[in-house]
């Protein structure tokens, strides 16, 4: 089933017209790749599915995940992980509290869990580091886990990619799309970069003013 958008409109403050109007279907595993100028409403859009719009912005439409309808759904119900471009781990604790952040309540072992999810991504004997001492790679790498591990049933990446070097977007590409292919979880993708939208291998929106062109 996936994640569905149907008739999504979203009008900014004191605007007559919306910003953006759209409908869109994500498949389990596949990823959408929303392209388009600054202020079109690409993060606007990543905004309303997680239910933070700003006050003042109005949008109609609906958003049904894995049949389940998260329009009206407070925040933390959607069950909807997003990953930003600042990958922001809280300073005030080490690597391994971060990553059990992310655990669902029902989650027993948790010191196991958290050892287990840093050696998936490279960074075994890591739990104890402060978040501080990390690259930015390896930042990146922690918070992604951290968002897979609070178990979203899809996944919102708002430019995650714009701010690693050439090699570490690779490899932070794999690592993202490769997870959410092996969970089955739909993905979408707000980005600049061509490149992004091609590793990805799905299908691009193209916003423009009020519409979206495929």
């Amino acid at each position: 089933m996936g994640l569905k958008l149907t008739d999504v409109t979203i009008t900014a403050p004191g605007a007559d017209a919306p910003m953006l109007a759209l409908s869109a279907h994500v498949a389990p595993g596949a990823v959408l790749s929303i392209m388009g100028p600054s202020g079109v409403g690409k993060s606007t859009l990543l905004a309303w599915l997680t239910g933070t719009l700003p006050g003042g912005f109005r949008a109609t439409g609906s958003a049904v995940l894995l049949g389940r309808d998260i329009t009206d759904l407070a925040p933390e119900a959607r069950r909807l992980g997003i990953l930003f471009q600042d990958h922001l781990l809280f300073p005030h604790l080490s690597v391994g509290a971060n990553l059990a952040f992310g655990l669902a309540p029902k989650v027993s072992e948790r010191r196991d869990v958290v050892d287990q999810a840093l050696a998936d991504i490279g960074l075994a004997g890591y739990a104890q580091r402060d978040p501080a001492t990390l690259s930015g790679g390896q930042r990146a790498r922690v918070a992604l886990m951290r968002m897979l591990l609070s178990e979203p049933e899809a996944l919102l990446l708002d430019e995650p990619f714009s701010r690693l070097d050439a090699t570490l977007r690779d490899q932070m590409r794999e690592l993202v799309f490769s997870r959410a292919r092996a969970k089955q979880l739909p993905v979408i993708m707000v980005t600049h970069d061509a490149q992004d939208a091609e590793a990805a291998g799905g299908e691009v929106l193209h916003l423009r003013a009020a519409q979206a062109v495929r």
